[in-house]
């Protein structure tokens, strides 16, 4: 396969209320994380239209169809964070009976949809949305979780070498022992000091301000782009983050512009030097100013087309990617 023109991969960190973090998240987030069934057909039509492949990390807890059916299969040994606040599994208590009842915590039929569409990998955000940075965890715990999310989504007839941690907290230990699981790839940080992975409470304001500049300005100097000849050279593949797309905001609509010609700035210079640009975001992140967000990834998908076409971009997802690369005539 030639590698002129580049890769862009998308992948969609898919959580629902499983990632919110504060005791007012339902208040806060409800309504967004609510929409997602709005967002995602709508999301999976444009791909479709586009012929974008997508990765979706999917938290465990939403392949079931009822409360009976997820606590029979939670994984024998449980995260012991300190700041117990951050514990999804003190969430089991308000669940309620099945996805009708309670569409906040379950999604099996939105998955079903997903894997409908050509091109869509469903792939792991770990069983409980679990936090690999957290104080009080082990690699022990994690290897539960992990084979709690595997185990689950091969019940329900999926085939899952793909993860994407939540929050973004990993670090090399737990990349090794993703090898025993059949894990084949894995979405790693932004290169800058301020994406690198970090605990939930040390994720200082300093950090949190360059995240939100480096959106619109390139502070660190840093390009996000890579090579696929640096990436097969270690294995899990680490398919890097290239930018997460911040979701539009009316309050800060006059740099809407900025951020954008940043993103296609980016695409286009991996195009040109063939390497990969990745981007992510949440379906929910899309909850609010649905008609700007998705004008803003028209805006994208139209430039990918551009792309496509006069340097061979290529759409695949984070699977696609890694059997490529485990292909014995690559880098050859």
């Amino acid at each position: 396969m030639s590698k002129r023109g580049g890769y862009l991969i998308i992948s969609l960190d898919f959580e629902m209320h499983w990632g919110v973090h504060d005791s007012l998240g339902m208040e806060k987030y409800g309504s967004s994380i609510l929409a997602e069934r709005k967002v995602i057909p709508r999301l999976l039509e444009l791909f479709k239209k586009y012929n974008i492949h997508a990765t979706w990390a999917t938290v465990g807890f939403l392949f079931f169809n009822n409360k009976q059916e997820l606590m029979a299969s939670l994984p024998k040994i449980l995260p012991q964070y300190l700041d117990k606040s951050i514990s999804t599994y003190k969430l089991l208590n308000q669940l309620g009976q099945d996805e009708q009842s309670d569409p906040y915590h379950y999604a099996h039929s939105v998955i079903k949809l997903i894997s409908k569409y050509p091109g869509q990998e469903i792939a792991s955000h770990t069983f409980s949305h679990y936090y690999c940075q957290e104080p009080g965890q082990d690699l022990s715990s994690f290897e539960a979780d992990m084979r709690a999310a595997l185990s689950t989504a091969k019940k329900k007839g999926f085939h899952i070498d793909t993860l994407i941690f939540p929050r973004n907290q990993y670090n090399a230990q737990y990349v090794e022992l993703l090898k025993s699981l059949g894990v084949t790839s894995f979405r790693g940080n932004e290169p800058q000091w301020f994406h690198q992975p970090i605990s939930y409470r040390s994720d200082n304001f300093l950090r949190r301000i360059f995240r939100f500049l480096d959106c619109y300005i390139n502070i660190s100097g840093a390009t996000n782009r890579y090579s696929l000849e640096k990436v097969v050279k270690s294995f899990p593949y680490n398919l890097a983050a290239s930018r997460f797309l911040r979701p539009y905001s009316k309050n800060l609509s006059f740099f809407e512009p900025i951020k954008m010609k940043r993103v296609l700035n980016e695409m286009t210079d991996a195009a040109v030097k063939g390497q990969v640009y990745h981007l992510w975001w949440h379906p929910h992140n899309f909850g609010d100013s649905m008609e700007e967000n998705f004008k803003n990834l028209t805006l994208i998908l139209d430039h990918y087309l551009k792309m496509k076409e006069e340097y061979g971009m290529l759409s695949l997802n984070m699977h696609e990617i890694a059997n490529m690369l485990a292909g014995d005539s690559y880098g050859q």
